[in-house]
This record gives C-alpha cells, sequence and structure tokens, in this order.
C-alpha cells in the first residue's frame, strides 16, 4: 500500500519552532514525574507584572472593554506609542506611524510578510532569535547570516555586514541588547550600519525588546540614529521591561505605508488585540518607571552571579554580555555538540538551558542561559552544571 503524501504545504515545511518552549515542554513533563528542574532555558522576567498595570486591566474589564477595536490597535496607545518612542529615541513619532500587536512575534512575521518576495534576501546575524530566519524561509526568502563572534562581545563584524549585501537584498535584522549572546551594539556601529543601509537603499528592522535592559553603557538606539524613517522599523514592547509576557502586547513604528500594510495583516491574521490588555499597556508607558528600573538593577545583580560561576568551570569561556538577560558561555572544548549537551544538564543534571545552535549554526558549541531567576537557583544551577560534568564523557 502507497504511503500517503503530506497535504501541508511546502511553505509550511520551511517554518521553524523556537527552541526554548520546546526545551520548557521538556522540563515540565520531568517535573510532572517528580524531577525538580532548575529553569534557565525561557527568556521571561521571573517578576509580577507592576500593581499599577493590573489595575489599570482590571478597570478596564470592569468597563466592560472586552469588544473589537481597531486593527492597528486603540488610538489612545498608538497615541500613548508615539509619545513615549518620541521621548526616548529623540525623533517625532505620530500615531499613524504605529501598529499595536499581540506580542512581539506577531509583530516580527507581519513586518516580514509585508516586506519580503520569495527570491529577496535578508540579512540575519548569526546566531539570532528564531523567529527572523523562520518566517523569512517561510515566505520564501533566503536568509544570510552574518557570524557574531566571541572574541567581539557577539557584536556585528560591520565589514562582513557590507559583504554581505547584494542587490537582492531587501532587508536586514537587527537586535540589540541581542538574544541570545547579550551583546550590545555601540553607537558607531550604529551609524555605520546606518550608512551600509543607505548606500544599499534596504529597509532595517531594529528589534529593541530588551532596550531597558542595557548595564555597562547607555543603550543606543538604531531607531534613534538611522535619520531614514522611510526605511527602518521599530519593534518594541511589553514582555520584557514590565515582566507582561503573557499579556501579549507589542508594537511597531514604522513608515505609514508599511504600517497600513502591517494593520491589514493584523486585521487577517488577529482582528485585533485585546482592548484591556491594551489599556494596561498605556498604564505601563504612563504610570511610574521605578518597577522597570528595580527590575534591571536586580537582573544585573544576577547577570555578575552568573557570569562569574559559569568562569570558574574549567573548559568554559563565557563573554560578560552587556544586555538583555542571558549569558552564552562557551563549552565547546567540553562537548562541541550543544544539543547534547543541552540534553545531558536537563537529564542527568535537572539544568533547562537551550543549545546555541538553536539559535543559528554559528551558535554550535554555545550554550543560552537566561538570568531571569533567583540568585539561589542561578548558584544551584551552576552547583548542577559542575556536578553533571563530573560524569560527563564525548
Amino acid at each position: 500500500m502507497q504511503a500517503a503524501t503530506t497535504p501541508l504545504a511546502e511553505s509550511f515545511k520551511r517554518l521553524g519552532t523556537e527552541s526554548a518552549f520546546v526545551m520548557l515542554a521538556r522540563a515540565r513533563k520531568l517535573e510532572a514525574e517528580g524531577k525538580h528542574i532548575i529553569h534557565l532555558e525561557i527568556g521571561e522576567p521571573d517578576f509580577d507584572t507592576p500593581a499599577h498595570i493590573k489595575a489599570a486591566a482590571m478597570d478596564s474589564l470592569k468597563r466592560g472593554r472586552t469588544h473589537y477595536t481597531p486593527a492597528q490597535g486603540i488610538p489612545e496607545l498608538r497615541d500613548a506609542v508615539a509619545a513615549h518612542v518620541s521621548r526616548t529615541r529623540g525623533v517625532r513619532v505620530t500615531r499613524d506611524m504605529v501598529v499595536v500587536s499581540p506580542g512581539g512575534k506577531t509583530m516580527i512575521a507581519a513586518v516580514l510578510m509585508a516586506l519580503l518576495d520569495p527570491g529577496d534576501e535578508v540579512v540575519i546575524p548569526d546566531p539570532a532569535y528564531p523567529a527572523y530566519r523562520s518566517i523569512a524561509t517561510y515566505v520564501g526568502a533566503k536568509p544570510v547570516s552574518v557570524q557574531l563572534h566571541e572574541k567581539t562581545g557577539f557584536r556585528l563584524d560591520l565589514d562582513a555586514l557590507d559583504a554581505a549585501m547584494t542587490p537582492k537584498t531587501k532587508v536586514l535584522v537587527i537586535n540589540s541588547p541581542h538574544n541570545p549572546t547579550g551583546g550590545i551594539l555601540t553607537r558607531d556601529d550604529l551609524l555605520r550600519i546606518a550608512q551600509i543601509a543607505r548606500r544599499h537603499d534596504i529597509f532595517v528592522i531594529s528589534d529593541e525588546i530588551y532596550n531597558r535592559h542595557s548595564y555597562d553603557a547607555e543603550f543606543a538606539s538604531y531607531y534613534a540614529l538611522s535619520d531614514n524613517p522611510e526605511r527602518t522599523v521599530l519593534i518594541d514592547g511589553f514582555s520584557k521591561a514590565w515582566a507582561m509576557t503573557g499579556w501579549r502586547l507589542a508594537f511597531g513604528v514604522m513608515p505609514t505605508f508599511l504600517a497600513d500594510a502591517v494593520g491589514a495583516l493584523m486585521l487577517n491574521l488577529v482582528s485585533c488585540t485585546a482592548t484591556f490588555v491594551q489599556d494596561a499597556g498605556i498604564a505601563a508607558l504612563t504610570g511610574p518607571d521605578e518597577p522597570v528600573q528595580a527590575m534591571r538593577d536586580e537582573f544585573l545583580r544576577r547577570r555578575n552571579i552568573l557570569v562569574e560561576g559559569l568562569r570558574s568551570i574549567p573548559g568554559v569561556t563565557c563573554q560578560m554580555p552587556g544586555g538583555a538577560f542571558y549569558v552564552f558561555p562557551n563549552f565547546s572544548a567540553i562537548e562541541p555538540d550543544d544539543i547534547k549537551f543541552a540534553n545531558h544538564l536537563l537529564d542527568e543534571g535537572g539544568v533547562a538551558v537551550l543549545g546555541g545552535s538553536t539559535f543559528g549554526p554559528h551558535g554550535k558549541g554555545f550554550i543560552r542561559m537566561s538570568y531571569a531567576n533567583s540568585e539561589e537557583n542561578l548558584r544551584e544551577g551552576v552547583k548542577r552544571i559542575k556536578a553533571a560534568l563530573a560524569n560527563y564523557h564525548r
């Protein structure tokens, strides 16, 4: 009997997954079996959403704000985003440049879908957040990798970036502070990237979701420095700064012709973002900033604890990340197969981490760990890793 062929579209076969959620599911299964797991795999603040934001959402629900809204977002939130970005980036943003979405992934997907045709090239740092590559390949575009090097703190090699440009290049994606490495781009880096983008007449998508988590230097925004608003897209949101991962709320700022297109995609994909969640977003942008600063300060303290612990492991090198809440240590001297090693740490050590190659081939041999966890768990995680290494053989 002839085997049945899959009815799935070819484009769907090109769609990737996000390894953090795959590893989280494995870890949850082990927990259900009674094993204690230290979670360093998921990029989620372990803090509660600030009280004034939750209060705004509850008030919104009490007022019956539970119905459809415009696909691009309610005017009040889009105005608040425009004011926030104008103030924090020092550029003029208006409501018609803002689109709201249920989560950053949705915004990334919609912008790439609106810009890329089959055969277009999109330049992506490697390693990088998996959604960039996944959506680009889904729409038939060609991702072009530019390797990030440990020895330079995982900053983009700008000569290599320039050399990666071809007549088919349409989009460059940058992310600073960076997931998964925690690397940051300097003001000078961003100014040169802007020169390269103008010379090649390409769009730049600047994912600045970790902009409130820059530790050793003031955050430098590509959107603020590009001086090219018709070819620049800012992606930002509420998940990381305000501990609102489960609320699913993000925004993009872009030229109006692209905002209209992305709004049309939002209409087709999700209809709208929940109204009471948007009201909570207004409270986040306009309310007290002390909770955000307190979370950032705690992440900085935890960063130092985890890096110190990892550097005490023989054979491991670990750059001090300048931002976000991840470290990206190099375990290749112990085990070059990072996926195999990550599975060993989960199964034998009870520590959930991510293999670096799940973020791109140039992440091979590295491990991503999130320090969005308590000091106690970070110290215990390092202790368990050391114990798991004691009986590890290639």
